[in-house]
């Protein structure tokens, strides 16, 4: 435009620089500004003032410098008079457009931040409440268990000297094991030594009947998941009745997911609620929920004649801790 107007290049080439470094620096100004201070509320008055307060200060200090460096030069000194306020225009435009783009782009990044920050506070949230809920199970399993010791240790000493052995090498395998994801295999062993526990309780009344496709043996499911089950099944199937009860457990790897089935036989004319009963079925809810976000993946039928579980574990690549 200077060039048009007859300006000498190297005038207009020294205008050109002058202006757009200073309107660089008025840029960087405003950009690193928004580091420390980002506008919510008060975001479009902001983008405004700034804008109007910098590309004034940029007119004016371009017009003083050039007119220091040309000052023998009386038309160039009349044009900047001139297009003072074409500059200001310009300026206040530029400006804006940065203000906006710098606002937007911090906006974005502390959106972002913020997001992070409420998925790492769910996330620590979530693990609590699953080590909550797993912590609770075993002293609630603990709870009942040590019920039937002291029940059988005035009438029946050997076989409760029998079940504090096998109560403690349960828990030696249970409460030291690190990792919170088991094979199906590791935890069908550990359900062996619970049933081995009940078994000196119930004694004949007890009968098990477990069965395992090999290639659902090394699917992998959460620590403990299984057990509530089976305890559920036993208070339902024994504490109603005086004969033989067979608690089945079946597990099957279904396109790459491990399906287990826990059945007991269940008559609802002489079904009675104990207290506890449920306690563990809830808690297998809530951590399925809280591990795959789906609320299908436990399921409960009663007939006339049996109470049947099932439970649907997918599958992950990476298992998650809980």
């Amino acid at each position: 435009m200077l060039l048009i107007a007859g300006i000498n290049p190297v005038i207009a080439i020294t205008d050109s620089i002058a202006g757009n470094i200073l309107l660089f620096a008025c840029s960087w100004l405003v950009i690193n500004n928004m580091r420390y201070y980002l506008p919510k509320k008060e975001k479009y008055w902001y983008i405004i003032v700034v804008s109007f307060v910098l590309s004034l200060a940029w007119a004016i200090l371009v017009q003083f410098m050039l007119k220091h460096i040309f000052q023998n030069n009386a038309a160039y000194i009349q044009l900047l008079k001139t297009t003072l306020l074409l500059r200001f225009a310009f300026g206040f435009l530029m400006m804006g457009c940065i203000t906006l783009a710098g606002l937007i782009w911090y906006t974005q990044i502390d959106w972002l931040k913020t997001e992070a920050r409420q998925q790492s506070i769910a996330e620590l949230a979530k693990e609590a409440e699953l080590s909550k809920l797993r912590q609770q199970l075993q002293p609630h399993f603990l709870f009942n268990s040590l019920n039937s010791i002291s029940a059988l240790t005035t009438v029946q000493p050997e076989k409760a000297r029998e079940m504090i052995q096998q109560l403690s090498e349960f828990l030696r395998g249970t409460l030291r094991k690190e990792d919170q994801w088991n094979t199906l295999e590791e935890e069908l062993s550990y359900i062996g030594l619970y049933l081995s526990i009940e078994q000196v309780r119930f004694g004949h009344r007890m009968l098990t009947n477990i069965q395992a496709d090999s290639n659902a043996l090394p699917l992998t499911l959460p620590s403990l998941l299984l057990q509530p089950l089976v305890e559920n099944a036993i208070k339902f199937g024994l504490y109603d009745t005086i004969g033989e009860v067979t608690i089945g457990i079946q597990a099957s790897n279904q396109n790459e997911q491990l399906v287990i089935t826990v059945q007991n036989p269940y008559d609802a004319s002489t079904a009675v609620t104990l207290p506890g009963t449920g306690f563990g079925l809830s808690a297998v809810k809530r951590r399925l929920w809280l591990l795959f976000g789906r609320n299908d993946l436990l399921t409960i039928e009663n007939t006339d004649t049996e109470f049947i579980t099932t439970l649907l574990i997918p599958q992950r690549k990476t298992p998650t801790t809980t």
